[in-house]
């Protein structure tokens, strides 16, 4: 089923850049009637590909889906109509420049199958799509040291993208949450760059300690921790920086990442030096007197669409 997924997706992007330039420089009211109808559309296939009652044709849902997003985001200057009903349904996401945008959902079929999938679409009056492909579950080792060029990708669900500038290059830092396995879940930081023939995942922008990881450099940051516990990574607007929970094994057995939980620490990361520069202990954990009930940790909470 995944294999078909993906070459499904691969032919409907086969001619993404083919459409022709006309003279209007916004959606024309025919366009916007049929982003309208098309988008109804979309969000009643969305509903399907989340919840139909027989999982196994969430998929044959999902195909129809992005078939239907394909002849959506064709529409001239498309970028620019907001698929407000759709946003409900999946992610769309918009860095603050607004340079691009990311269309990005989940299929789970089963309770041990979750199949991520998605789209970058640039402005503009032709379509210039990126499409993205999972490509997580070939990635047995080097997680964080993989560079991906789409359409490969490391599958996730979006929640925060973070601006920098690294030199004359602007990386965009997202963040996301992987929960295909069965044992853990994932939360990575995953730099993307805008090339003119792509979209590419991963640069060692990850300043980290040693016992974090054998380089003091990596292209991708991951926590990976016990399924039903709750981690977080997020960005705080105030200490501006990156902060996530420090997690320890529970087992004392750190090669099984399965068996991790929060520590109730957190460490960080803060922009420094065309880098993210890890930050030990970002926050001090609050030293609580007799009978004293901790406060909530000063975070926001992420969020997620669909399932």
């Amino acid at each position: 089923m995944l294999k078909k997924a993906i070459l499904i997706w691969a032919c409907v992007c086969i001619c993404i850049f083919s459409k022709h330039a006309t003279a209007q420089e916004t959606i024309s009211p025919e366009g916007m009637n049929m982003l309208h109808l098309m988008e109804d559309s979309l969000v009643h296939t969305a509903d399907s590909m989340y919840n139909a009652n027989i999982p196994d044709t969430r998929f044959f849902y999902h195909y129809q889906f992005l078939r239907q997003l394909k002849k959506a985001l064709m529409v001239p200057f498309s970028y620019d109509y907001a698929f407000t009903k759709l946003d409900a349904k999946i992610n769309i996401m918009y860095p603050q420049d607004k340079s691009f945008r990311i269309f990005n959902w989940e299929i789970v079929p089963n309770e041990q199958t979750r199949h991520y999938s998605g789209a970058i679409q640039l402005p503009g009056e032709k379509m210039k799509v990126f499409p993205l492909i999972d490509y997580a579950p070939e990635l047995t080792k080097g997680n964080e040291d993989t560079v991906l060029t789409t359409p490969k990708w490391y599958g996730c669900l979006y929640y925060k993208i973070i601006e920098n500038m690294m030199g004359e290059t602007k990386v965009y830092t997202l963040m996301g949450l992987n929960a295909a396995n069965p044992l853990s879940n994932k939360k990575i930081l995953d730099p993307l760059t805008i090339t003119p023939t792509g979209a590419v995942f991963g640069a060692p922008i990850f300043a980290v300690p040693n016992e974090v990881s054998r380089t003091n450099r990596v292209n991708r940051f991951i926590i990976e921790y016990k399924k039903d516990v709750q981690a977080s990574m997020n960005w705080d607007d105030e200490l501006k920086a990156i902060f996530f929970d420090k997690l320890v094994s529970q087992t004392n057995d750190p090669v099984r990442k399965y068996t991790y939980v929060p520590s109730g620490q957190y460490d960080g990361f803060r922009w420094e030096n065309d880098m993210w520069s890890y930050k030990p202990n970002l926050i001090t954990p609050m030293e609580l007197k007799d009978n004293e009930a901790p406060h909530e940790a000063p975070l926001k909470k992420e969020t997620k669409k669909g399932r």
